[in-house]
């Protein structure tokens, strides 16, 4: 297998914390992102996406998208399990990592690049282009604010975001927390709960590995 990587970006790093946290030794190709290598015609017709991560199978296969790629791992290396160990807990690390990603993650891209100089005609990721919009950066300021609050109060009575297990759910959740620092937004004082199970996932091997 190989994984197509950019390290430094939100959606790479979750991949990462994942393999790290099952132990898993995969071979990268690390993409150019930045010089746009992913929106070549080469790449491209491994994934019409244009994104990063991406898995090739030993098959041959490419898949992409961050549930498409745990999935897989998580079927093939079903030790340490990360997407839930029953049907119950399947289902709610679904619904919690889904909402870290639709509230926490893209939240935070609404913002960053609808703001960033070099995301001109290029405020969403893939292969169209998009021109940037203050309202939805404004929009997304408000729904970071909110995502702080709403999982603060998830943890108030949870000791991970998906309840008593560490899972894809806190990964998704502990990215966006980092990624929010790339719009100078951080946890806020008040979110306590949040702010304590912060320290205590940021200590983690597979995070301190993968910053």
């Amino acid at each position: 297998m190989k994984l197509y990587d950019f390290p430094p970006a939100p959606n790479p790093r979750r991949v990462n914390i994942f393999v790290a946290e099952k132990g898993i030794e995969i071979e990268r190709v690390m993409v150019d992102f930045p010089a746009g290598e992913h929106r070549s015609d080469a790449y491209q017709l491994k994934n019409p996406a244009c994104d990063v991560p991406m898995l090739e199978t030993d098959e041959g296969i490419y898949i992409s998208q961050i549930r498409g790629v745990t999935r897989y791992l998580e079927e093939v290396y079903p030790d340490i399990p990360l997407l839930g160990r029953n049907p119950t807990e399947k289902g709610l690390v679904e619904m919690w990592e889904h909402m870290a990603f639709i509230n926490g993650i893209l939240a935070v891209a609404e913002v960053f690049r609808n703001t960033g100089k070099g995301f001109v005609d290029r405020a969403v990721v893939g292969p169209h282009n998009y021109s940037q919009s203050s309202e939805l950066a404004e929009r997304g300021a408000a729904r970071v604010a909110n995502f702080f609050e709403d999982f603060n109060q998830q943890l108030a009575s949870n000791e991970y975001v998906a309840g008593d297990g560490y899972s894809m759910a806190d990964i998704t959740t502990l990215v966006t927390c980092d990624f929010a620092k790339w719009i100078k937004t951080e946890i806020p004082k008040e979110c306590e709960h949040l702010r304590r199970w912060y320290e205590k996932v940021s200590a983690r091997p597979a995070v301190v590995d993968n910053p």
